[in-house]
């Protein structure tokens, strides 16, 4: 509710004062650097120390995981973007969704360990599906997400093996 409220006050702003203002949205970011309380993260670190990830639900949930590469890509084509709107809302995700328990088979392969899952009942109020239209960003802004899932968990693997991630 407080990420629309923000973009119907860019909208007024942009309309009202013609404030040019790009608004975007981003899915389920990852990738080297990633906030140690997100899933990814938090599963990474769980495999890796043989302790259980916790998963709600049946493991069919879906997101659109998107690299960090690919959010950056996306910024710099909306800076550069110029239209005659005033104000341009754009979607910023991979395109395709995973399957949560897929997600945690990828995780498994790249970290070389099995996953210990422990399984909850769903939360209330978890969405089961989100993803992003970028039908838009894709013709407007010419935003092409590159970063397969399964490289850029390497990617995000290897940041947190350094010790940066971590």
């Amino acid at each position: 509710a407080t990420k629309l409220a923000g973009e119907h006050l860019c909208a007024t702003y942009a309309h009202l004062h013609g404030i040019r203002c790009v608004c975007l949205r981003f899915f389920t970011v990852y990738g080297p650097g990633q906030r140690p309380d997100l899933a990814i993260h938090k599963f990474t670190r769980a495999i890796l120390d043989g302790q259980p990830i916790t998963l709600y639900g049946d493991g069919q949930s879906r997101r659109d995981y998107t690299h960090v590469d690919d959010i950056a890509q996306g910024i710099l084509l909306a800076a550069k973007h110029t239209a005659a709107s005033a104000f341009e809302v754009f979607n910023l995700a991979a395109g395709k969704t995973t399957i949560l328990a897929d997600l945690v088979n990828l995780l498994e392969q790249a970290a070389g360990k099995p996953a210990i899952i422990e399984r909850r009942p769903p939360q209330l109020g978890d969405m089961l599906h989100t993803s992003g239209d970028i039908t838009k960003a894709r013709q407007v802004l010419g935003y092409v997400p590159g970063v397969l899932l399964p490289d850029g968990l390497q990617t995000f693997l290897a940041d947190f093996l350094s010790g940066r991630g971590r």
